[in-house]
């Protein structure tokens, strides 16, 4: 458990400041007023405006949900195939050896070659989910697999030699030894997961998605729109980062305590 505490204060000192926030906004700013002209470089005041102006529309707001259920549900997807496939790739090594294949070659394909093989078997509403599944699911099992093989031995001989349970096991020994290595593949793979689905609806074009909105910003040369779309990417991925780990390390302080 220290482990995850010691991330938690090394993220507050690598955490982002205002000043340098504000810096760079108006760098941005300055660099825009320079070139003169929007197609090409539009203002963070024309993009926070626009921004306004898509937050008041239905589409705005159906296409981020769109693209939440579906990115989200292929990380949570992800996330519990790969808890489970650690587990038994610790447990058999038959089974680590029949996946290490196909772990290594899903690490290896870029990800555009990946979204166009997988367009062809699946349907353009939900290759958001099959490719954020797909980035997400190595990351986490091999970070997964490698807490599970860090696991105190001295623990376990313990728990052999008094014939703990194996649910016992599980709750008093693994959990706490693997959720500083679950929690550091979350931190990689939220990210990862919103970069792929989005290119994947990018080059997918469902319909409602923000995918289609960035390709019709770029096709009719909308810059203002195509920065807005790109600030609410951010946003909503460093949203759902937070609150998804935020409820790891709720997690961990409730098993603390117990």
């Amino acid at each position: 458990m220290s482990s995850i505490t010691a991330d938690k204060q090394r993220n507050r000192k690598g955490s982002i400041r205002l000043w340098a926030v504000i810096f760079w906004l108006f760098v941005w700013q300055a660099v825009s007023m320079g070139i003169g002209q929007e197609i090409l470089l539009v203002s963070p005041v024309r993009v926070l405006k626009r921004l306004g102006e898509l937050a008041v529309t239905v589409d705005f707001w159906n296409s981020i949900g769109f693209s939440l259920v579906r990115i989200a549900g292929g990380f949570l997807l992800a996330a519990a195939a790969s808890l489970l496939f650690a587990g038994l790739s610790a447990g058999f090594s038959k089974v680590r050896e029949l996946l290490a294949p196909a772990v290594l070659t899903v690490k290896a394909i870029p990800v555009a070659s990946f979204i166009i093989l997988v367009l062809i078997w699946v349907p353009s509403r939900n290759l958001s989910v099959a490719i954020s599944f797909l980035m997400v699911f190595p990351v986490m099992y091999t970070n997964l697999l490698k807490g599970i093989e860090s696991t105190d031995q001295e623990l376990l001989e313990m728990a052999e030699i008094f014939q703990i349970s194996l649910p016992r096991r599980i709750r008093y020994i693994y959990v706490s030894q693997v959720l500083p290595f679950f929690r550091a593949g979350c931190s990689v793979a939220l990210g990862l997961c919103w970069k792929a689905g989005i290119a994947a609806e990018v080059i997918g074009i469902p319909d409602q998605s923000i995918g289609e909105m960035l390709y019709n910003a770029k096709v009719y040369l909308n810059t203002p729109d195509l920065f807005a779309w790109t600030v609410v990417i951010v946003l909503i991925s460093l949203l759902f980062e937070k609150l998804f780990l935020a409820g790891i390390d709720w997690c961990v302080a409730r098993l603390e305590r117990i």
